[in-house]
């Protein structure tokens, strides 16, 4: 075992390899959204492709956990200078959709392996049905882009020519591909530098013990946190607005359960795996980093000395059944795994809200609108598609603090690209983008405002696509007497007579002139809005976060001419509070709504019917479930339901 002090060393050593690594490939990327937004990653893993090391500074935080070991283990022959990649995925459970394109290189010292370097980069475009490659309405991963197998793209330091060309065959825009593709390889190249550094510093076995003891010691860090909670079973579901059929919700569901120092998040009670796009390929690991994004998340804000490491997994253990959303079977669409991700976290931040109330936030916003633009610059007559800016939510309300205003915690690391960079290279114009006011959940520490961001095109058959909308309809969810937030929306010339309101709708085609608007949600509240100091809420109505109606019907406080009725204010407060939400979540109306038909014990009832079919008829038969219940003479009813399913259909399958 290494010593501590020489143990610190090491990681902080390591980490700056990482951080070289995202500040090559950040400097040097092609697309806005690698070089401006950030959706890349970097990392140092050790010899079997367990990550021990990322940067902090730069690039997407959801892979401390990965694992890249089970795509290693299909290239053969690595030699010094190869660099293996793959986007599919299926192959390894790797790539988690088809856009993510993930290259590895192996670090050689004396002809034996003592480490890889590795990372991704988010291609603009990967070919497919549609511009970017993503939409909740595709239906099959064939759908949604070219796939490379884990496969060797450098040998010997030299690129397969033949495998760039057929890349370049299937995009969109290969140059942009191009670019980042070899930015990516040379950030790999300054790992590898960094790596040998580090060898001949701690001599090759030294190095190679110290990384298992890196991540020896976050799983101590992480067991440590664990153990400073209550054991119990903490039960929580979320959803999103839409599966992508008949606008039926996307039920995720989470047992925790937190015994000692380990810890089983159990998803059974999550939907079948959808006819969209939403599903997460996670493979049945139990481990896989998708699952646990939100744990790290938690694990990080308890402790912000956490080593960021594959480690951090080891006392988790998930389970999702196989056929379900979080672990779909081949050929399932995945290319919306993002929004299905997102849901994920405000899921897991549910059940620990459970746990330790007292230490968690409100839910955030769990929308990140992702915008992309086809469109044809007419000064050039050329096409262009570009990644234009990610429109994030607020943050819920924390234990101190208000939640930060369109830069929810669980989408933060999604950097907004200076609007003159996109307008000198997208024939576009913005007409709005700021805070939207009164988005966030009322609450003693309110809720963080949303972003809204507004557009205009110029030539025709402008396409836009809008991947990860949500939260048009179930809001984000406030705590503690909190309130929920407000919901997201995509509209089309807002106000005008030819106004379309698209809500979750994520493609669009444009005329030359209108106006595209897009906000998201905010994030939700935590403590009582009545609890909240007077002149904070005056404060928030003079920046514009909150009208003066929001404040008095929300907050119960009164303002006249600019100035605090205190004598008022009070009156109304001591009216407001003997109807003020007790419950430990405040969700909103439409999903307390939906879940006086879809309460547990019907989804419980769904859940085991559903398990008992074949993987191809699961999801097919909660969509004729949905349907049936929506009928009043069922009497919501899941078997009553089912047994009209199967009178309609009688090739289903019968479930004993």
């Amino acid at each position: 075992m290494v010593d501590k002090v020489t143990l610190q060393v090491l990681a902080n050593h390591c980490r700056a390899a990482a951080e070289n690594m995202a500040y090559t490939l950040y400097r040097t990327a092609h697309s806005t959204f690698v070089k401006e937004t950030e959706d890349f990653t970097v990392m140092v893993m050790d010899r079997t492709g367990r990550v021990v090391a990322v940067p902090m500074d730069l690039g997407a935080t959801w892979y401390p956990g990965m694992n890249y070991n089970r795509a290693i283990d299909l290239v053969d022959d690595y030699r010094p200078g190869d660099i293996a990649f793959t986007n599919d995925p299926y192959s390894g459970y790797l790539a988690t959709h088809a856009p993510d394109t993930h290259l590895w290189k192996p670090i050689f010292h004396e002809g034996e392996i003592v480490c890889f370097v590795g990372g991704h980069v988010h291609n603009t475009d990967m070919g497919g049905a549609v511009p970017a490659s993503l939409s909740r309405s595709l239906t099959e991963i064939h759908q949604e882009g070219i796939r490379f197998p884990p496969m060797t793209l450098m040998r010997d330091g030299v690129f397969d020519e033949k495998v760039l060309a057929i890349m370049s065959m299937n995009v969109r825009k290969p140059h942009l591909n191009m670019g980042d593709l070899k930015a990516l390889a040379g950030a790999l190249n300054t790992g590898e530098r960094k790596i040998l550094a580090m060898v001949r510093k701690f001599g090759a076995k030294g190095f190679m013990d110290g990384l298992d003891d890196l991540m020896d010691y976050a799983e101590h860090q992480a067991r440590e946190i664990l153990r400073s909670m209550p054991d119990g079973e903490y039960v929580f579901a979320d959803y999103a607005d839409e599966d992508g059929v008949d606008g039926n919700p996307c039920r995720l569901k989470l047992t925790l359960t937190i015994k000692g120092d380990e810890a089983v998040l159990d998803f059974t009670g999550s939907d079948p795996q959808l006819g969209s796009s939403l599903n997460v390929p996670t493979g049945s690991d139990p481990r896989h980093t998708l699952l646990l994004v939100g744990v790290y998340y938690v694990l990080y804000t308890l402790n912000p000395q956490l080593l960021l490491n594959s480690g951090l997994t080891r006392p988790f253990t998930c389970i999702a059944p196989e056929g379900t959303v979080l672990n779909p079977t081949f050929p399932a669409a995945v290319g919306m795994r993002s929004l299905t991700c997102a849901r994920l976290r405000s899921l897991v931040f549910g059940a620990f809200s459970l746990a330790i109330p007292e230490r968690m936030p409100a839910a955030p916003a769990g929308s990140s609108s992702i915008v992309n633009v086809m469109t044809t610059d007419e000064r050039s007559h050329r096409s262009v598609i570009a990644a234009i800016n990610p429109v994030v939510g607020g943050g819920g309300g924390m234990p101190h603090r208000d939640g930060p205003n369109g830069s929810g915690a669980d989408a933060a690391y999604l950097k907004n690209t200076p609007i003159e960079i996109t307008e000198t290279e997208v024939p576009i114009q913005f007409t709005r983008y700021g805070l939207l006011p009164d988005s966030g959940g009322a609450g003693r520490w309110r809720g963080g405002l949303a972003t809204v961001m507004e557009f205009k095109v110029f030539a025709p058959n402008s396409r836009i696509t809008v991947r990860n909308r949500d939260r048009s309809i179930f809001r984000p969810w406030g705590t503690l007497g909190g309130l929920a937030a407000e919901t997201s929306n995509f509209i089309i010339n807002p106000g005008a007579a030819s106004e379309r309101v698209l809500g979750n709708t994520d493609i669009a085609i444009a005329e030359p002139g209108d106006v595209i608007h897009i906000h998201s949600p905010g994030g939700g509240g935590r403590g009582s809005p009545l609890d909240r100091e007077p002149e904070r809420v005056l404060l928030d109505v003079e920046r514009g976060y909150v009208s003066m109606e929001m404040a008095k019907d929300r907050y119960g406080v009164v303002i006249a001419d600019g100035a605090l009725d205190a004598e008022a204010t009070t009156t109304l407060r001591t009216t407001m509070r003997a109807d003020a939400p007790t419950a430990h979540f405040h969700f909103g109306p439409e999903r307390d709504a939906f879940e006086r038909v879809w309460h547990a014990r019907n989804y419980d009832a769904l859940t085991r019917l559903l398990a008992a079919l074949p993987i191809h008829w699961r999801f097919f038969v909660k969509t004729k479930i949905f349907a049936a219940i929506r009928d009043a003479a069922n009497a919501n009813d899941v078997p009553r339901a089912f047994a009209s399913v199967r009178r309609d259909y009688p090739q289903v399958p019968e479930v004993l």
